[in-house]
């Protein structure tokens, strides 16, 4: 594309985002000013985390932390039983040592930089390019999920994902490279062209205001790209999961291992995942095996825990890992997903 091409491309997609912009809670509307706090904890919760599935939890964390270094204060136990059920949990660890970082080391303001925004922790090429563009309106190449797939269709890429990827943040960036003209707007405008219009299964192209240049749509059946590598069947892992309870109407919880899947979550106990047939944890072998078991995926394989029960339990736990907590102040929304699926299960029968 030459420099006119670009500046109709970027004129075309920001003319119809003044008219269609979606309203999030995290997003300035027009005339103001974007608060980086927003910017930055929304662009965390939406690390492989859809919209629907943030907002709650944005507004609770807004809500409880409103900026930095009100986050920063925060007690560690406090924020991942707030982020229970968002998933991928290393980022709510993250959100902490960035806050901290942040509030010790920059007097509370974010880095206007992408270099040193990416020392931060948790912040990566993507988050990064975000803040900049989108929290100070400044050049930088944003490219999501959504973006990639407009890159696709728009310049009828037919390699697959994830062998295309170069290809489409190159691209990307030569569309954003340098320009200064409503830079955040622009990155904004991208990824909601790629989530209303240029959606994955069935994209709107009579409404798209770049279908006239798209090839993808001039090539036809552009719901085919970006063309995807085949998956692979994931691997599958088994265990068990306890839910204990004492004769102080307590249940018995377990603080996961800092580092690790789940890493310092609060949850139930459980026995290693493995490919075999799960050892019982020694202090908990008298439990119950009950015939519920629920179904989990990971990103990296899928997981089958059964549900082990005991009542009345008189037992003393090996560690201070795990902690008797009164079940009346006890709520399975603060699990993970995982576990709050076996808790939900097993009050059921």
């Amino acid at each position: 594309m030459n420099k006119n091409d670009i500046i109709d491309f970027r004129e075309a997609i920001l003319k119809w985002y003044d008219r269609h912009r979606r309203v999030l809670p995290w997003r300035a509307l027009p005339g103001q000013t974007p608060d980086p706090y927003h910017v930055w904890l929304s662009e965390i919760m939406l690390q492989q985390t859809t919209v629907p599935a943030v907002i709650p939890y944005f507004l609770k964390f807004l809500n409880k932390w409103p900026d930095v270094k009100s986050l920063a204060a925060a007690d560690p136990q406090d924020i991942m039983n707030e982020w229970a059920g968002l998933g991928y949990y290393a980022r709510a660890r993250n959100l902490l040592k960035c806050a901290i970082t942040i509030t010790n080391n920059h007097n509370g303001e974010f880095p206007q930089t992408q270099t040193e925004l990416k020392k931060l922790p948790g912040i990566g090429d993507y988050t990064s390019a975000a803040i900049t563009s989108i929290a100070f309106n400044n050049p930088a190449t944003v490219v999501d999920g959504n973006v990639e797939r407009v890159m696709a269709r728009y310049f009828h890429i037919t390699e697959k994902l994830p062998q295309s990827k170069p290809t489409l943040k190159s691209l990307a960036h030569d569309l954003s490279n340098n320009q200064t003209h409503r830079p955040g707007d622009y990155a904004q405008a991208l990824m909601d062209l790629g989530a209303t219009i240029c959606t994955p299964k069935s994209p709107l192209c009579s409404l798209c205001p770049i279908n006239q240049t798209c090839q993808g749509y001039k090539h036809g059946r552009p719901e085919t790209l970006p063309a995807r590598a085949e998956k692979t069947s994931k691997p599958k892992k088994s265990g068990y999961v306890y839910i204990i309870k004492n004769n102080q109407s307590e249940i018995l919880l377990h603080k996961r291992p800092a580092k690790g899947l789940l890493g310092g979550m609060l949850g139930l106990p459980t026995t290693d995942w493995t490919p075999e047939k799960p050892e019982h944890v020694d202090f908990l072998q008298a439990a119950e095996i009950n015939r519920e078991a629920i179904h989990h995926s990971f990103t990296h394989f899928d997981l089958t825990l059964t549900i082990c029960t005991m009542t009345k339990a008189n037992i003393t736990p090996p560690s201070n890992d795990y902690i008797w907590q009164p079940i009346e102040n006890f709520e399975s929304k603060t699990l993970p997903t995982v576990f709050r699926k076996a808790f939900v299960l097993n009050q059921k029968q």
